[in-house]
């Protein structure tokens, strides 16, 4: 009894991370966008020792004025792996558990389906228990004027999902 449940265990263990790992392929290409430019900016950082790879979203908004432009807004994760910073195929990457997550959020605004560099993409990632309340409110306040300078409604203010 005590072999099955540790099988029953080990194998639930193995479907969440493969699984986790699988997110980011569900996301939509703008999202991903984002995801990437996280990802870019966190691997050039000296202290990074560890490949990321996207987590879990935790809030995603977008707003399309027309024209072909949306405006884009996400709150996500990512977590480390037990592979080294600079790995290329990530597929055989599991998650570690004993590093804190990065809590990420970006804003752009794309064309087409292609990040605008006006205005300039904004990404701010950290640690998560280092997040503060005032990171928190200047990420919103910078996502929410971008869209304003603009000339769009707030990002904040649209239908996103969870």
């Amino acid at each position: 009894m005590a072999v099955f449940l540790l099988l029953l265990v080990s194998s639930g263990a193995l479907f969440f991370s493969s699984n986790a790992q699988g997110t980011y392929e569900k996301l939509p290409e703008n999202y991903k966008k984002g995801v990437d430019l996280a990802l870019e900016k966190l691997d050039s950082h000296a202290g990074i020792q560890h490949h990321f790879l996207f987590f879990r979203s935790i809030t995603k908004s977008d707003i399309e004025p027309g024209f072909e432009v949306t405006y884009i807004y996400h709150h996500f994760y990512l977590k480390a792996t037990k592979c080294p910073k600079g790995t290329v195929d990530s597929t055989a990457c599991q998650f570690r558990n004993d590093r804190p997550l990065i809590d990420c959020t970006v804003c752009y605004k794309t064309f087409r389906e292609e990040i605008e560099q006006e205005p300039k993409p904004y990404v701010h990632c950290v640690h998560k228990p280092a997040l503060t309340e005032d990171m928190k409110t200047t990420r919103l306040n910078h996502c929410n004027t971008m869209g304003y300078s603009s000339g769009a409604p707030t990002l904040l203010a649209s239908t996103g999902t969870d």
